[in-house]
């Protein structure tokens, strides 16, 4: 892991830069289980967590809000029984920010 998950987001607004090509090359090294997909045509980075329970992945995506709302940054989550489905995307900007992969690698460290 490079320390992408001790770095803080920035603050973002809708003229700032998404990532290069080469810079999501290089982030998403750090992040290799997300995959990054276009969801209506805005990229976004999702990972699928298994648990063994719904109050584990409950307790996951609880650990997950914690995080966003210390950062201000804000992914989507989806619930089921037994595993949680979280997508990590600049909504400001249709895209994906470097914020996307730093809360990706946050994400990873509170699954471990």
């Amino acid at each position: 892991m490079s320390g992408l998950a001790e770095q803080h987001c920035e603050a973002c607004s809708a003229n700032a830069p998404g990532v290069t090509d080469e810079e999501k090359r290089t982030l998403h090294e750090d992040v290799p289980d997300w995959e990054i997909l276009s969801v209506s045509g805005e990229e976004q980075l999702r990972r699928v967590f298994k648990f063994r329970n719904f109050a584990q992945a409950l307790a996951f995506t609880n650990k997950v809000g914690e995080l966003a709302e210390a950062e201000n940054h804000h992914p989507a989550i989806l619930l089921e029984y037994g595993k949680a489905t979280i997508s990590w995307w600049t909504h400001a900007i249709g895209g994906l920010h470097k914020n996307d992969f730093i809360m990706a690698a946050r994400t990873d460290s509170a699954y471990h």
